[in-house]
């Protein structure tokens, strides 16, 4: 194997390891906000016992997301030495402000409200509560801005060495295509902190534990998820798509596997790619709606693989098919069972009906797959661009760095993650499985 395909794997690997923890982070960090304003205006312990519960949850995600991230920064220098050295000059900043600002102002205020209870007055540890909120979200505007400048370069120059220099930083942040992918991106999170709230809820429901706290789960997991999972549909994806339809038409051309243009192009919803061929085998197609979502009308015609020159396609395709199907596919399940648990919330039976709690319990995965496949979609189709049209992913990795050195270091962080998956996983469990009312009673015994 190549040096180029071992570092593009090693950053896949670890970048994708690493994103399963700030999607839960960033999700939750809205919903515990819900939840501390509920038991604020209610003065109900109940809601702010709920708010500490998944504050520690948090916490846990926040810890391993820390660890984890930190590789990929010195990746960028080790891996692809030469993306650093010409592009560096623009997304250092974003980064170093996502750093600087956004990750203390988060872990600050995460202090404070998993420590400060006793010490702040009700309003002040809301306060905190909000301040992770908003340091979680600005966390990831500015690492979606640094890769959005990636997907569709804004505001940049050549610099006589060859180098790409910032123009306007104003501009890098206020990127059309990274304010609809940040907005798709954040509304994800929420989809995946609603469920795996939600399937904690179904859970204690289901084994009869903590069933206040378990009701209260369940409500605010799937008022929130059927939120969230309609925006993540509409406006979100269809904004997304269609600016991606207009920039990249490429990539759309192979997410729908659409290897020749056509005049009203229909979605296919199930068949595989065949790049031999040309054509997409066992297809089963909706006529004409291709065309309808991304020009808003059947007769327009979608510009085909056909169009572009071969070494312009993406260049893992079938993956780029399958993976854009996936997070569509889910997407279409996570609305048809939010809009059923909400049907059965609005008249009271959700909490006793246990295959729709059931339903909730093992959906929770799910998110994680659709996020994932997403980002897949997103970077497989920016391909064989490093940055879109200015630099090929050929042209920016460590050429110095062996393969040998690469595939080492690769498999030791694949070694490493499992044991950190370990840790996790324990952790998770006894946080859950003590429940949020064995926290109450400890805190209790604890001023007694």
């Amino acid at each position: 194997m190549s040096s180029e395909l071992i570092d593009r794997l090693q950053f896949a690997f670890t970048v994708t390891f690493h994103y399963l923890f700030p999607q839960l982070t960033m999700g939750l960090a809205l919903l515990i906000v819900v939840l501390k304003t509920v038991a604020l205006k209610t003065h109900d312990e109940t809601w702010n016992r709920a708010a500490k519960f998944w504050g520690r949850i948090f916490a846990i995600n926040f810890v391993f997301g820390v660890v984890t991230g930190i590789p990929m920064e010195f990746e960028f220098g080790t891996n692809w030495a030469q993306f650093s050295r010409v592009s560096g000059g623009v997304i250092g900043q974003p980064l170093a402000m996502e750093g600087v600002f956004s990750f203390f102002l988060e872990s600050a205020f995460l202090g404070l409200f998993l420590y400060g209870e006793n010490r702040l007055s009700k309003a002040l540890h809301w306060f905190s509560a909000v301040m992770v909120f908003i340091g979680s979200w600005i966390s990831g505007f500015f690492i979606i801005m640094t890769d959005a400048w990636m997907q569709h370069p804004v505001a940049y120059t050549h610099a006589p060495g060859g180098q790409f220099e910032l123009t306007s930083f104003w501009g890098l942040l206020t990127n059309p295509w990274g304010l609809r992918q940040y907005a798709h991106n954040m509304t994800g999170a929420v989809v995946t902190g609603a469920f795996v709230m939600a399937a904690v809820g179904a859970f204690y429901l289901l084994d009869g534990r903590h069933r206040e706290f378990g009701q209260i789960f369940v409500k605010v997991g799937v008022i929130a998820g059927l939120i969230s999972t309609i925006l993540i549909i509409f406006p979100t994806g269809d904004m997304a798509g269609k600016y991606v339809a207009r920039n990249q038409p490429a990539a759309i051309a192979a997410m729908e596997g659409l290897f020749r243009s056509q005049t009203g192009a229909g979605i296919v919803l199930v068949g595989q790619p065949n790049e031999q061929t040309g054509h997409i085998d066992n297809p089963i197609v909706v006529n004409d709606m291709l065309s309808f979502l991304i020009y808003g009308t059947t007769k327009a015609e979608v510009a085909g693989l056909d169009q572009f020159p071969r070494k312009d396609w993406p260049t893992a395709q079938p993956l780029l098919f399958y993976a854009y199907h996936i997070m569509a596919g889910l997407g279409t399940w996570f609305v048809l069972l939010m809009v059923v648990a909400a049907f059965l919330l609005w008249r009271e039976r959700l909490y006793n009906a246990r295959w729709a709690l059931w339903a909730l319990l093992l959906s929770f995965p799910l998110p994680y797959i659709a996020n994932t496949a997403g980002w897949l979609t997103a970077e497989l189709g920016r391909q064989p661009w490093l940055i879109y049209g200015l630099m090929r992913t050929s042209q920016g990795y460590s050429s110095m760095v062996s393969a040998g050195n690469g595939l080492f270091t690769l498999l030791g962080f694949m070694g490493l993650y499992a044991l950190l998956s370990l840790l996790f996983t324990v952790l998770m469990y006894r946080e859950i499985n003590r429940g949020p009312a064995a926290m109450a009673h400890a805190a209790a015994e604890h001023t007694a």
